[in-house]
């Protein structure tokens, strides 16, 4: 709107008829007006639903497993103003009106009664917390409840489909359900990835005395190259070059073959015994932060022959190449680091 305000001024040629100063003193005054009244409408609401007033009320339709899910959520959720009532239990087969109660929720077994309570307490909204497969039943609570002025919606239970990422989006004018995507787009990334370079740089820059002293020790304590370069999978799986300091003597192994290091492993050396108990060994990869492949914090990236055995083991295991891969993250930080003997550790 100020915008347009200028633009008309300035066609009409009235620019000397406006002050200036009134023109951006009231610009920035009533910005700030309608940003605080928004912040306190919100922090009134907020308030006010969280002590029961002006709310939604809910009733759930679905098995217990997912119902107990929505309730969990909307515990969590107070100043969303919807107030769960009663429940609906489609995993029993109606014997009796009333099941047991799920979160202090009374559950309903007959449908008939179900639908009566409704209508006689007027509640507001019906949620449909069903799989996609319960097609005719949606479709019979549609029937039910189409001439009453009762808010439908249907929650798809996705949980048996994937373990990631039930985000529903719109492509194309369609509503989408993400059953294994990227879990952020690339705009919300961009903080991210301005932190990662201007932290790499400062950080090779800050490190550079350690490095040179780590290169003369590793050239002076074992023949063969300072770095030791291996091929690791990036972002959805691009292949790329990460960088460490040599820590093992250099000895060949069988084509796609790796032996993962042991306690006392007799390849690695003294100075390379140091580095990864303090983890120097992997400094050299702020160098691939700064050209993009990794991220500082991020699931480590495993050697590519490592991915092949350990992507038919564990489910979901190459959803961990759907973002960067980082120098540490949440394993290391909690301390789950070391050689992987068992499936299970993996």
């Amino acid at each position: 709107m100020v915008a347009a305000a200028l633009v008309l001024a300035f066609m009409l040629h009235r620019m000397d008829a406006v002050s200036r100063l009134w023109f951006g003193y009231s610009t920035l005054i009533s910005g700030a007006l309608i940003i605080v009244t928004k912040c306190i409408v919100h922090v009134v609401l907020r308030s006010v639903r969280r002590r029961g007033i002006d709310f939604r009320t809910v009733a759930i339709v679905g098995a217990p497993g997912f119902s107990r899910t929505l309730l969990a959520h909307l515990e969590h959720a107070p100043q969303a103003g919807f107030k769960p009532v009663y429940m609906f239990d489609t995993s029993t087969d109606g014997a009796n009106a009333y099941g047991v109660r799920v979160n202090r929720l009374p559950v309903l077994t007959d449908l008939n009664a179900f639908v009566t309570k409704v209508r006689e307490e007027r509640v507001n909204e019906v949620w449909l917390a069903l799989p996609l497969s319960e097609e005719h039943l949606i479709y019979r609570f549609t029937r039910l409840f189409r001439n009453d002025f009762v808010n439908l919606r249907f929650i798809p239970d996705v949980r048996s489909l994937s373990l990631f990422n039930h985000a529903i989006v719109d492509v194309v004018g369609l509503p989408t359900l993400n059953l294994s995507t990227t879990p952020v787009s690339s705009p919300q990334m961009w903080p991210k990835m301005i932190f990662d370079r201007i932290f790499a740089a400062a950080a090779l820059i800050a490190l550079s005395p350690v490095f040179i002293a780590l290169a003369i020790g590793i050239k002076a304590t074992s023949p063969g190259p300072v770095f030791f370069r291996q091929t690791r999978k990036g972002v959805d799986g691009q292949p790329f070059g990460i960088y460490k300091f040599r820590s093992m003597s250099v000895h060949k192994e069988a084509h796609g073959q790796i032996t993962q290091a042991t306690r006392n492993d007799s390849r690695v050396t003294k100075l390379g015994g140091f580095m990864r108990s303090t983890n120097l060994d992997e400094l050299p990869q702020f160098l691939n932060v700064l050209l993009g492949q990794m991220s500082v914090v991020g699931p480590r990236p495993h050697a590519v022959e490592r991915d092949d055995i350990y992507k038919d083991q564990v489910y979901g295991y190459m959803h961990r190449y759907r973002i960067k891969p980082g120098i540490t993250g949440w394993v290391q930080v909690n301390g789950y680091r070391g050689t992987t003997t068992k499936v299970k550790k993996m």
